[in-house]
């Protein structure tokens, strides 16, 4: 099947935005099937930074379409946010739609997110407090609102009202905070859904008919495997399935369809908010990663956590996505060190070696054993193939492979498309480029 899934194989940030455009520009459709503006995937063509967190990652390409699966959380005012930046690329209905099961994150869920985490004090998440995981909340619970109820004016205002008026207990009754205006609210969804009326449509059946075709469509994850909501290190994790089988819920089609999956992971590790990472640095080389590689979020500026690549982690991630291969990012970024750590093993209170433990909250408890690899000391920016890269370089790369078990087929050596390494084609496995 010409579907291809694309999923981080870490706790995010590994740069699926920048491998995803890439793609795109060998796919016909690019659905975004989890998550909401919680996500930030930098860009970066023809000189010119793009930050997008909701629409789909193919958007800067104007012959593919781009839509957003009812398995997102739609945030209507960062989206006009980010359309509104795009303005001058023409990005349209035409080339961006919206699925009318999405559900919509709305204002009191932004003060919840924030009530929630002060309230957990020193056991808090570290959420972005876009309103995320109460929005996902309120889904699970049956009740909230959906895009579609933006296609009849009356029904959307009696909905948020009553909407309004659910959250008001919840904010009062629960957090003692002060109540929202439903109203005011409610004229401004009335704009907002002016607006976005013209985008609504039927993600499902747009997918399994490009895949009836045979065309290639790219379905496009958030956040990483190890930040799902059911096999992350929970409950430091998003409220959304970030694994490959989240493709399957937010986008409508079953497993048939999915042809093939890869997994984005950097040449290091890094993690944002609170929760075990057992790679983690907290000295002088972590800060030294932090800086080289700009490790600050796309979408709270917020500094991440760095380490050394997680390969027991990695392992984990390809089991439990069926990863084909990896598409490894920033290796550019390791280019000035001698030596190179990567995490072979855990182990565990008891000082016996383990690997993955069966709750991811037992990460915490883990020990890494780091092996040392050795540096190239050389720049790859400059490298247009893998042969390309100096001999050290492709040695890391076989080490990553042959440790997580799947081939390393594209590798990132800098933020622009040209300066990503492929030596097959994503979508067949098969095809050599040039």
């Amino acid at each position: 099947m010409p579907g291809l899934v694309v999923v981080g194989a870490q706790w995010g940030d590994e740069g699926k935005g920048k491998i995803t455009d890439l793609l795109a520009g060998r796919a016909q459709l690019v659905v975004r099937f989890a998550g909401g503006a919680n996500a930030g995937h930098t860009l970066m063509v023809d000189g010119q930074v793009h930050k997008l967190h909701l629409i789909p990652s193919g958007i800067l390409h104007p012959d593919v379409r781009n839509l957003i699966g009812h398995g997102c959380v739609v945030d209507l005012e960062a989206l006009a946010k980010e359309l509104d930046a795009l303005e001058p690329l023409g990005v349209g209905p035409a080339r961006l739609g919206l699925s009318p099961l999405a559900h919509l994150v709305m204002p009191w869920h932004k003060l919840l997110d924030s009530l929630q985490e002060q309230r957990r004090g020193k056991a808090a998440i570290g959420t972005t407090g876009r309103g995320i995981g109460p929005a996902y909340a309120d889904k699970a619970a049956r009740h909230g609102l959906r895009a579609g109820d933006m296609r009849d004016a009356d029904v959307l205002r009696e909905r948020v009202l009553q909407a309004a008026e659910d959250a008001n207990h919840r904010l009062t009754r629960l957090h003692d905070a002060a109540p929202v205006d439903g109203v005011t609210i409610a004229d401004r969804m009335e704009v907002l859904a002016e607006r976005f009326r013209p985008y609504l449509a039927d993600v499902t059946e747009e997918t399994h008919a490009a895949l009836a075709e045979g065309r290639n469509v790219l379905f496009e994850g958030a956040q990483g495997a190890l930040l799902d909501l059911d096999l992350g290190t929970w409950p430091f994790v998003t409220s959304s399935h970030a694994v490959a089988a989240g493709a399957c819920l937010g986008a409508g089609v079953g497993p048939k369809a999915i042809g093939r999956v890869m997994g984005i992971t950097k040449a290091y590790a890094t993690r944002v908010g609170s929760g075990p990472f057992p790679s983690e640095l907290l000295d002088e080389t972590g800060e030294r990663l932090r800086q080289a590689g700009a490790e600050f979020g796309t979408t709270t500026g917020r500094p991440r956590r760095c380490g050394w690549l997680d390969l027991v982690a990695l392992r984990h991630a390809v089991r439990i996505n069926g990863l084909d291969s990896l598409a490894l990012t920033k290796l550019d970024i390791l280019d000035d060190f001698a030596e190179i750590g990567v995490v072979e093993a855990y182990e565990g209170p008891d000082g016996q070696p383990g690997g993955f433990p069966a709750d991811p909250a037992d990460l915490g408890t883990r020990r890494p054993v780091v092996t040392w690899l050795p540096g190239w000391q050389a720049r790859t920016s400059d490298a247009r193939t893998i042969a390309d890269l100096p001999e050290a370089a492709r040695a890391y790369l076989d080490h990553v492979a042959t440790a997580a078990g799947v081939p390393v087929t594209l590798v990132g050596v800098g933020g622009g498309r040209e300066q990503t390494l492929m030596d097959s084609d994503p979508f067949t496995g098969r095809e050599v480029l040039a």
